[in-house]
Formats: structure tokens, sequence, C-alpha cells
């Protein structure tokens, strides 16, 4: 039997999923309102926590969903996430535009990893 273990949930959703040695992450994002690099830092903070919790950490992620409500911040949050990833495990990655959850959102970040 395949054991499914669920990380900080609620009723709606849940922060992490693992399942067979993988971490699934629901979309993070930052405080509203903050700068697109002031988000970006705090998404990839709790990316880092979560990850820890699920026995996992950044030089493990298999790809990054990131979406940004502008694509004008592109290069912004960039700069965030390039400072950030580990040289040698960069994961498959893409980003997109797209209109988040409340107008003050301006980044969110989807995280798959392997535990290990």
């Amino acid at each position: 039997m395949t054991t499914i273990t669920r990380l900080e949930s609620g009723p709606r959703m849940s922060q992490a999923v693992t399942c067979n040695g993988l971490v699934w992450l629901a979309g993070q994002v930052g405080a509203p309102g903050a700068s697109v690099t002031e988000q970006t830092r705090a998404v990839l903070a709790e990316v880092d926590r979560l990850l820890a919790l699920a026995g996992s950490d950044k030089t493990r992620i298999l790809s990054a969903q990131i979406w940004l409500a502008d694509m004008a911040d592109f290069a912004e949050m960039n700069a965030v996430w390039d400072a950030w990833v580990p040289q040698g495990h960069t994961p498959a990655r893409a980003t997109g535009e797209a209109k988040l959850a409340t107008p003050d959102y301006r980044v969110e970040i989807i995280v798959t990893a392997a535990q290990g």
C-alpha cells in the first residue's frame, strides 16, 4: 500500500504532500503588498522550510513553476532566484504571467522535489 503524507493540512489544501519519495508543495506566496523582491525572498524561505519538513532540500528540487502577476517583474524575481538556487542543482523551471489570488500577490512558486 502506498503511503501518502499530508503536511500542514487545512480544510482546503495541504502545504506539502509526500508519496513514493516525492514532495509536492502548494503554491507559496509572500506578504501581500510587498515588493517582488521581498515576496520572492519570503516564498523561497517558505519553500526551504517546507522541503526540510518533508525530508528534502533545494538541491533536490525537480521542477518549479513560477507565476508572476506581471512579466515586467521577471528580472527582479530572477535576481532573487539566482542568488538562492544552488548551482549544479538547478531544476526544470517554467515562468508565466497569471492573475494571482489577490492583486497584492506578485509572485507564486510551486515546487516538486525528491525526498532524501
